[in-house]
């Protein structure tokens, strides 16, 4: 690959930070603007990483013609409207997850990529994990059996956060669920495909935002039981358990550097660290595709964000999860 391909950041937040640094690892990739409703927080970003362009509004950097493709790491509330804005200014995307709030959002998303033919992705970045790629060929190989039951959480505890900042407060999306909650759903997703039936139960906080929630997914021969919360720490280690052997995803398991499988009693772990945190791995993904002309990642498709943010949905409509700025 011989193209530098040029990224624009959007919403210029702790996870824009650790995206940066990774950016800076993946050869032919180049961050040329960046972009915040803080003009001031913008100029800062800009210099701490040593980008030529800064901007204190989303539009001109879209409309940025050195930018070929937008990393949006803005609130989950706007996640839609800025990747339809950025695809509309015939810009590349790849969003942080979760992909949008529900999924008539996520429809409009993947409809503006088709439409202005231009690639799009959620930036789910652990379906790219090292550890997790093999993971899933090890299950699909058959290595531990028809897969019978799948166990993961992701919580920490942050009821002290600012009640007017993006995790407690539901005019941001704010709650656990999409969050966190949606990194336990990927995984039995991933490995089992969509439930036939979702049960889900949710607590809530005084600002009315969801801050615990517990699943279990159906599936014909299998179960999943998931957590996400705000008011506990665990240690966030998965386990997937099939017939002839079982799975441990060593913590923190959505970023893991390995794994341990054990098949009668025999163990077996795998080291598979990561580059830098591990958003390197899904900018690769995203560079392969652009320069294949292809609108979406067949890892990751549009179809795929889709199903999830689905089960999303329906977690939130048997718990009462509710936003007010939704009709």
């Amino acid at each position: 690959m011989n193209k530098k391909i040029k990224w624009g950041i959007v919403g210029l937040g702790r996870i824009a930070q650790k995206f940066a640094n990774d950016l800076k690892l993946v050869e032919n990739a180049g961050l040329v603007a960046v972009a915040s409703s803080d003009f001031d927080r913008s100029k800062i970003f800009a210099q701490q990483h040593e980008v030529p362009k800064y901007y204190g509004d989303y539009e001109s950097l879209y409309k940025d013609k050195d930018v070929d493709i937008v990393y949006i790491a803005t609130m989950h509330h706007t996640h839609a409207r800025e990747s339809i804005a950025a695809m509309n200014n015939r810009k590349h995307v790849l969003c942080e997850k979760p992909i949008a709030v529900n999924s008539g959002d996520a429809n409009k998303m993947i409809e503006a990529s088709q439409r202005n033919e231009v690639f799009f992705m959620e930036a789910f970045w652990s379906r790219f994990n090292p550890s997790i790629v093999k993971i899933k060929e090890l299950i699909d190989s058959g290595e531990i059996g028809k897969v019978r039951y799948i166990n993961a959480d992701f919580t920490f505890y942050n009821l002290e956060a600012d009640v007017k900042g993006r995790i407690l407060n539901t005019n941001y999306a704010g709650g656990s669920l999409l969050d966190v909650g949606i990194y336990p759903l990927f995984l039995s997703y991933l490995i089992l495909g969509k439930p036939n039936e979702i049960l889900s139960r949710s607590k809530f906080f005084h600002t009315g935002a969801e801050i615990q929630t517990s699943m279990i997914l159906d599936y014909p021969d299998a179960q999943a039981i998931l957590y996400c919360g705000f008011a506990s720490n665990t240690e966030m280690k998965a386990k997937i358990c099939g017939e002839k052997g079982e799975i441990y995803i060593h913590p923190v398991w959505h970023e893991t550097q390995g794994f341990t499988m054990v098949i009668n009693g025999n163990k077996k772990t795998h080291s598979l660290p990561t580059t830098g945190k591990g958003y390197a791995h899904e900018i690769l993904e995203v560079h392969h595709c652009i320069m294949h002309n292809q609108l979406e990642s067949s890892l990751w498709s549009h179809q795929n964000s889709l199903d999830l943010i689905k089960m999303a949905d329906d977690v939130r409509d048997q718990s009462g999860i509710k936003f007010p700025f939704e009709k």
